[in-house]
This record gives structure tokens, C-alpha cells and sequence, in this order.
């Protein structure tokens, strides 16, 4: 320590200011880790969420081919309706 006394005041303030920089670099790598391991929970809730979402659109199809094949032996006409998503892109193409 004798040394950096009797060195000037401005190495000891460059150290200072490098040391600082390190420590701020380590905090940032410390936040990056953890978002890292945020954003890997996020993805699996998300991709979680889109199996979900994908079983309820799934069995509603089943319901939906149920209901058709009900009706077909019934000997009812089946009507198609066209879903807004397809009008929609009708629509967009005119």
C-alpha cells in the first residue's frame, strides 16, 4: 500500500475507475445469466401454453367431425360454414 501512497493520486484513481468498470462488467454478465435462465422459463411456459392451446383446438375438431358424422347419419344436409379467418383472407386477395 506504501507504494500506491506514494504514487500519484491519479493511478490510484485509474484503478479505482478499472476496478469499478470490472465490477460493473460482472454485475451485467450476472443480470445476462439471469435473464438467460428467465427468458428459458418464459419459453417453456409459452410452449407449454401453445400444447395446451393446441389440445383445446384439437379436441374441439374431434367434437366438430362428431357432430358432422352425427348429422350425416341422421341424413341431414351438412353445411360448411366458412370460418371469418377464410372471408377475411377472400377479402384481402380482392
Amino acid at each position: 500500500m506504501k507504494k500506491v501512497a506514494k504514487k500519484k493520486a491519479a493511478v490510484k484513481k485509474k484503478k479505482v475507475a478499472g476496478k469499478r468498470k470490472v465490477a460493473k462488467k460482472k454485475v451485467a454478465k450476472k443480470a445476462k445469466k439471469v435473464t438467460k435462465v428467465k427468458k428459458a422459463k418464459v419459453a417453456k411456459k409459452k410452449a407449454v401454453k401453445k400444447v395446451a392451446g393446441k389440445r383445446k383446438v384439437a379436441k374441439k375438431k374431434v367434437a366438430k367431425k362428431k357432430k358432422v358424422k352425427a348429422k350425416k347419419k341422421a341424413g341431414k344436409k351438412v353445411v360448411k360454414k366458412k370460418t371469418t379467418r377464410r372471408k377475411k383472407k377472400v377479402a384481402a386477395a380482392a
